[in-house]
């Protein structure tokens, strides 16, 4: 079993940048890919990207490219999400998950999820 703890999220401004981080606990962690997805309201669950414990590259949605970066410390078991130039469409529950890489959409199959971390941008 994998638990994710996501923090970070909050208020900001349009135009804002904003961290989020997702501790990660459990078995065998560095086997899963990670990844953060976002529910707006109303809205499916949309992937976001995902990043491997063992790898450098990564995976974006085309929506979030060039303004959302994800990253990793494998010592602190902590994936980030790192969102820059915030929109009011950006506004959602942000979960990070745990899972496989599959070839379909979205890229990461989740076997574990976080409890979400509300961001809101006020435009």
């Amino acid at each position: 079993h994998v638990l994710l703890v996501e923090s970070g999220g909050q208020l900001v401004q349009a135009g804002d940048s904003l961290r989020l981080s997702c501790a990660a606990s459990g078995d065998s962690i560095a086997s899963y890919i990670m990844g953060w997805f976002r529910q707006a309201p109303g809205k499916e669950r949309e992937f976001l990207a995902a990043i491997a414990w063992t790898s450098r590259g990564a995976i974006y949605a085309d929506s979030v490219k060039g303004r959302f970066t994800i990253s990793k410390d494998n010592a602190k078991n902590t994936i980030y999400l790192q969102m820059d130039s915030l929109k009011s469409e950006d506004t959602a529950v942000y979960y990070c998950a745990a899972g496989g890489l599959v070839a379909s959409t979205p890229p990461l199959n989740a076997e574990f999820w976080g409890q979400g971390t509300q961001v809101t941008v006020s435009s």
